[in-house]
């Protein structure tokens, strides 16, 4: 038994030494050198300093003001990283407190709703009364147990109500666009040219998404108000926010918590407007705060397809019992009565509109404040959102664009090609089947739609480029098209133009 502590007491000197032996060689060994280091400089220096003279002094002082200059600023350096470093472990650690406390908040809160559910059931039992299906205890209770409660709200709101809007007879597209002006004026003191209220009516025609651009403070989202305020039924207005960079920030999202979605106000407007047969106007204000082609890219690629009962969106992988009416296999229509209005400044806080956003959208810009005119009194108006189709097709089929300007559209197509190495695409002529038709039955011209069209799809491209070496080809454009079109017809288009020769 001696024996064997002897053993363990030497194995653990032993060990232990070594250890010791390890961590010395580790951490001070290498410093033991450093005194000796320094001695060696200093008899480096004592060699040479009596032969240094002045210049040998002066680039003396200068090396060692660097050298010293260059280890504080090593030094400084790592203090920085360290600080960063402390400073980024802290936010985890707060996102991490944050994250606990957003968890216990669902928590409670999924509590509180269980605890309300079991409160009403526990009156009705105590009352002897089951509720009435379609009663307002029913409808709550309902509310509450449902994954979707402000739809189901919505549900229970349109479930008596008559929707049905019978047709105004005699009512044309420019008789419309001067009631929505006098209407803006005379009830809403909002002024706006006849030239806007025809573009907006024909990109409502032509589009599901209406940009109105411009300079802050010029009525853009105003225009968007007051058009649903016309057709009887006020806008749904949803502010965006720079946080916003996926259909979760527009729709809302699925908590696998609490077993509800999360729905937005923006899918409460867009499911109210499944009830609804008038025009339906949402607007996404200041909808360049956030990068459009990332909250909005579901909304762009769905409505790009022909086949209309294939605009769905997807919410949930199915279908419950409770779930909203209009909610099939977890999806909704989007009905063809909804147009998306989004306003966009043009600053510095904002994202640039991409094109795949602009070559989807008509784009409408805003740059002065209306001027005031005598406008006759306009009471608003409602019609059905089929009665708005059926005067666009109308005006599709009486003002086909004319062979003439197409050939001249053409020509106008392969002169930018050739000059700007810029084409228009097969997007843009279909928009223009639509929207040269119905600005012309608007009580607009076929040049006027022309001049918008280039203006705002073809033109737009042009920023993107440097128009510093493009002076002379934008000059030509100038010529070419008082050639192609007659003197001064193309406005807008020369007035862009002017616009970016004077910024080049």
């Amino acid at each position: 038994m001696e024996a064997y502590f002897e053993y363990l007491r030497e194995m653990l000197i032993k060990f232990f030494s070594d250890l010791g032996r390890f961590l010395y060689k580790w951490w001070v060994s290498p410093w033991e050198d450093v005194p000796g280091n320094f001695v060696s400089y200093g008899s480096i220096f004592d060699q040479h300093v009596a032969d240094f003279q002045f210049l040998g002094w002066l680039f003396f002082i200068l090396f060692f003001i660097f050298f010293v200059a260059l280890i504080g600023a090593i030094g400084f350096g790592l203090f920085l990283l360290i600080r960063k470093y402390v400073r980024f472990v802290k936010k985890e650690l707060d996102k991490d407190e944050l994250r606990r406390q957003v968890e216990r908040l669902n928590y409670e809160l999924y509590s509180a709703i269980q605890e309300r559910d079991k409160i009403l059931n526990l009156k009705t039992a105590y009352m002897g009364i089951k509720p009435q299906e379609g009663s307002e205890e029913a409808n709550v209770i309902e509310e509450v147990s449902s994954r979707f409660p402000k739809l189901i709200s919505v549900d229970h709101a349109y479930k008596d109500k008559n929707t049905q809007i019978v047709f105004k007879e005699g009512l044309s597209l420019e008789e419309l666009c001067n009631s929505l002006r006098n209407y803006s004026a005379s009830k809403l003191h909002l002024y706006y040219t006849i030239d806007q209220v025809r573009q907006l009516f024909a990109g409502i025609a032509t589009s599901k998404l209406i940009i109105l651009e411009g300079i802050s403070g010029t009525g853009k989202t105003s225009l968007a108000n007051a058009l649903g305020k016309f057709f009887s039924y006020d806008s749904a207005i949803i502010p965006v926010q720079p946080s916003w960079k996926d259909r979760s920030e527009l729709l809302g999202y699925y908590n696998e918590f609490t077993k509800k979605f999360n729905e937005s106000e923006f899918l409460k407007a867009l499911y109210v407007t499944t009830y609804r047969k008038d025009l339906n106007v949402i607007c996404l204000d200041e909808m360049n705060l956030a990068r459009i082609e990332y909250y909005f890219a579901e909304f762009l690629s769905v409505m790009e397809m022909v086949e209309k009962d294939k605009w769905v969106i997807d919410l949930i992988p199915n279908t419950e019992k409770g779930d909203p009416i209009h909610l099939q296999d977890g999806k909704l229509l989007i009905p063809q009565n909804v147009v998306f209005f989004g306003t966009a400044n043009n600053d510095d806080s904002t994202f640039t509109i991409s094109d795949k956003v602009y070559d989807r959208a008509i784009s409408l810009f805003f740059d002065d404040k209306g001027r005031p005119f005598d406008a006759a009194d306009q009471e608003p108006i409602t019609i059905p959102y089929s009665q708005l189709e059926f005067l666009f097709n109308e005006a599709k089929k009486q003002n086909q664009i004319s062979e003439n300007m197409l050939d001249k559209f053409e020509q106008l197509d392969n002169f930018v090609i050739k000059h700007f190495k810029l084409a228009f695409g097969n997007r843009i002529l279909k928009q223009l089947e639509t929207f040269v038709p119905v600005y012309v039955g608007c009580g607009g011209t076929e040049v006027d739609a022309f001049d918008f069209i280039f203006t705002n799809k073809i033109l737009k491209k042009f920023e993107s480029l440097n128009i510093a070496f493009l002076k002379d080809e934008l000059k030509e454009l100038e010529a070419f098209l008082d050639k192609l079109y007659g003197k001064n017809q193309f406005k807008m288009a020369l007035a862009k133009i002017e616009n970016m020769l004077k910024i080049g």
